[in-house]
């Protein structure tokens, strides 16, 4: 972690996105080791809202930027490291507003020292004529956990399907690519410092200016597919993709088969499920999940025929998956072991799974339905466990799907989990007063906050709030999306891996 203190290949036409951008250095009192020919120079790139910076290196040592609206500077960008005298070294800057005019400079660490180029300006451009998620903050008064930004991407109301906001509600990042054939759906941070965007007929990954640098669509997967000997054609990649360490993707597919005379459905039926797909570096296929191979047909709580519906991964500490299934009410822990396992289901956590509730309560306690469960903590076998409860089905006082008696409500829960004991504790949860029916997302805060987006408020638009962890159960923050429907919005520490601002 960064604890320093202050100081898109589609690429959308130049036109289009705005290009108004400049940048001037000014005299300033540098160090000792930047001689004039080794400044640093700021110019624009292809995204309004990025510069690049550019240095001769005139040591070794690890080389960021500081950046903000005056000398203050207040942000920075992650670091890169200087091996040779002489090298040059570029580094995007990003976190900025549009039209707006930022003061930034290169800091060099080197042997526990800092020395700094000569102050520059850059102005940022203006946004794409498109149209964007307009959302507006309200700050009711109590401390909030500070810092970081929240990355969103809506489903619904806007072109910019994926964009990064500061907390005042500035845009700040975005990624718009109109020759995209599918939804960015969703789009999530690597630890290279670029994003995963899956978009429905195909996986990229981009930088910060929204060059693509690597790419899989629906049928290069496929015919992946069946190099590996596998039967798997799938017909999209859907809710969600995650990125390993190794430079494996691990996303989310559907698959379509047909049933005969199932239990209450005579004659054909054609039925979709999920299944995981593990890819290398080179695109090839590494191993595949199936739901059919792995679970009970005839369950089918929700919904049928779409019949698992799963929305989330969560790559474990040991080496195995998590994977939410929405129609199943369920959270299962799969036999990966980091691309060797059996793919066996090792748990199953909800209603009817394998984890009992050791305070007793009744089958309201459980999520339903629910999207993006996250792991707080992992030590061992026990867990601390968040996910954002839709609720759709949940029951209610006459043990009826609550939609029937019109009391569904959503939630924010944390449980404590002992997979050993198979035993599951509500630790803390936060009623909504509305019902989310789909979408959303949790995310746990410094200092003892949590932020939880609702896709749609009672069938509105989506609304983001932040809230105390404790006992008190009132606002401090929320973001009111305008026109559009987020899928996830979700803090996070910066654009940088290892930085928090």
């Amino acid at each position: 972690m960064n604890s320093r203190p202050s100081s898109f290949s589609a690429v959308v036409l130049l036109a289009l996105l705005g290009l108004g951008a400049a940048a001037s250095a000014s005299s300033d009192t540098e160090s000792s080791i930047f001689s004039s020919a080794m400044r640093g120079s700021v110019a624009p790139t292809q995204h309004p809202l990025v510069a690049q910076y550019t240095l001769v290196a005139p040591t070794v040592g690890h080389v960021s930027v500081e950046f903000g609206r005056d000398r203050s500077y207040g942000r920075w960008t992650g670091s890169k490291t200087m091996s040779r005298p002489g090298s040059t070294v570029t580094i995007l800057v990003a976190g900025m507003r549009p039209n707006t005019t930022y003061h930034m400079r290169a800091r060099i660490e080197q042997n526990g020292r800092a020395s700094y180029d000569v102050d520059h300006t850059f102005t940022t451009g203006a946004l794409p004529p498109v149209s964007f998620p307009v959302v507006k903050v309200n700050r009711h008064g109590g401390p909030t956990s500070g810092g970081g930004v929240d990355l969103v991407n809506n489903l619904s109301g806007a072109a910019v399907q994926a964009a990064v906001f500061d907390t005042d509600g500035s845009v700040i990042w975005y990624y718009y690519d109109p020759n995209c054939p599918g939804f960015v759906f969703p789009i999530r941070p690597l630890a290279n410092g670029n994003f995963l965007v899956n978009y429905e007929v195909g996986i990229r990954e981009v930088d910060l200016l929204g060059n693509v640098i690597r790419e899989v669509t629906l049928s290069q997967l496929n015919a992946a597919l069946a190099a590996a000997g596998y039967s798997l054609n799938t017909s999209n990649i859907h809710h969600d993709a995650i990125g390993l360490d190794n430079g494996h993707w691990i996303f989310l597919v559907n698959e379509w088969r047909s049933f005969q005379d199932l239990p209450g459905y005579p004659g054909t039926l054609w039925v979709i499920g999920d299944a995981v797909v593990d890819l290398d570096s080179n695109n090839q296929v590494a191993w595949v999940w199936r739901a059919f191979d792995h679970l009970d047909i005839n369950r089918h709580p929700y919904l049928f025929p779409d019949w698992t519906h799963s929305n989330a991964l969560v790559y474990l500490p040991d080496g195995n998956l998590l994977i939410s299934m929405r129609h199943q009410s369920w959270v299962l822990k799969l036999d990966y072991a980091n691309g060797t396992g059996s793919g066996d289901i090792l748990w199953r956590l909800g209603f009817q799974g394998d984890f009992s509730l050791s305070d007793g309560r009744d089958a309201a306690a459980w999520f339903y339905n629910q999207h993006f469960p996250v792991v707080l903590e992992n030590h061992g076998s026990k867990y601390r466990l968040a996910v954002y409860d839709n609720g759709n089905t949940r029951p209610d006082k006459t043990d009826q799907p609550c939609y029937m008696s019109n009391s569904c409500y959503s939630r924010g829960v944390i449980m404590e989990l002992d997979e050993s004991a198979r035993t599951a504790e509500v630790n803390w949860q936060y009623k909504l007063p509305w019902f989310s029916n789909w979408g959303g997302s949790i995310t746990e805060l410094p200092g003892g906050y949590v932020e939880m987006d609702s896709s749609t408020v009672n069938g509105g638009n989506a609304r983001i709030v932040e809230v105390p962890l404790g006992s008190a159960r009132s606002v401090v923050w929320e973001m009111n999306a305008e026109n559009v429907n987020f899928y996830r919005a979700y803090r996070i520490p910066s654009l940088y891996p290892g930085v928090r601002w």
